[in-house]
């Protein structure tokens, strides 16, 4: 009789300990989510999660990636590799780290499929150009500073991952495929951590990955150029996409009625002029990034030729407000 109580006590105690348990294993998936000041940006990284501990461990995870991301690759932090390799250009070649080095190595290779649009060589130009202050360089300036944006004078030897900029007053300038770049390694870091889903946003460039805790695709704004911040072009509705903007909103400044922007055109040194913003959409940030500024800075007619030939999808608002939307990102964009 007593062995029979006790077997009954301990029935009775195993199904309490399921009881107290149950709300935690079933748990209903929650958003979480945290915001930093880094790479020059407000970087908001979103997550879905079932534990508020788990989801916050992953997000400061994730961010102390993003730290060392950013110390490596700065334009601006002398002591960044990026900088290296700058102070060495014309001299020799640095060393650097996989990340850099990677980077660099797709920074080139994009640069080559657009045609020089997109240039990582852009940096002599970038640095003439001061848009919180409201001044631009003048043609002189330009002028002596174009033969350095070249990007074909960036040397790669994978043997001991170094890098070298052949000619003296050449600068690397990361800047136009970093973001897309640390998106696309965020969101690899946190899938292997155990996040199903959530949004690594790093300004104009987003990754989503996974869906929201109720099924349905992330959907991600497109400011509208001329507009508020909050007014938006359309809303694109993904999962598992990368989306980047490009847009001549984003450092800027008038003068005599001339808007004046960070897009430069490797070729003149100067902001480019058919666009108020190119959007692409793809599975990789580092494409959309890249992407992004290389139509926006091709100008129209080509711009409209590399769509067809990469089958990018794309929405671009042309400098008169009128826009294009090709036929394979149309089921995902709702236009306003």
């Amino acid at each position: 009789m007593k062995s029979k109580l006790l077997t009954v006590s301990a029935i009775i105690a195993v199904l309490a300990i399921v009881l107290i348990l149950r709300p935690a294993l079933t748990a209903t998936p929650r958003i979480y989510k945290k915001s930093e000041i880094l790479m020059d940006t407000v970087i908001t990284l979103t997550v879905v999660s079932n534990s508020e501990k788990k989801a916050g461990e992953a997000i400061d995870t994730a961010f102390k990636y993003l730290r060392q991301y950013e110390k490596m690759l700065s334009f601006f932090d002398a002591s960044s590799e990026v900088s290296a390799i700058n102070k060495n250009a014309g001299i020799k070649p640095v060393k650097v780290s996989s990340d850099t080095y990677e980077l660099t190595k797709k920074a080139i290779e994009y640069a080559a499929l657009s045609g020089g649009a997109f240039d990582p060589a852009i940096g002599p130009a970038m640095v003439l150009w001061d848009f919180k202050n409201k001044k631009r360089p003048t043609i002189e300036e330009l002028k002596e500073v174009l033969p350095l944006l070249d990007f074909t004078h960036i040397a790669l030897n994978d043997n001991d991952s170094s890098v070298m900029l052949k000619d003296n007053g050449m600068l690397l300038d990361l800047g136009g495929i970093a973001k897309g770049y640390a998106a696309d390694k965020t969101v690899a870091l946190l899938k292997n951590i155990g996040i199903t889903a959530g949004i690594a946003a790093m300004a104009g460039d987003i990754r989503v990955w996974g869906q929201r805790p109720d099924g349905s695709p992330w959907r991600v704004g497109i400011r509208s150029p001329r507009g508020s911040n909050d007014d938006l072009a359309g809303v694109l509705s993904l999962k598992d996409m990368a989306v980047s903007t490009s847009g001549d909103y984003e450092r800027f400044f008038i003068e005599d009625g001339v808007r004046y922007h960070h897009l430069i055109v490797p070729s003149t040194g100067m902001p480019a002029r058919d666009f108020q913003s190119v959007t692409v959409v793809n599975p990789k940030g580092e494409v959309t990034d890249a992407l992004s500024t290389a139509v926006f800075v091709m100008g129209k007619e080509k711009a409209l030729r590399f769509l067809q030939k990469t089958n990018l999808m794309a929405y671009l608002i042309y400098s008169d407000g009128s826009t294009f939307i090709s036929e394979n990102l149309r089921a995902m964009l709702e236009d306003h």
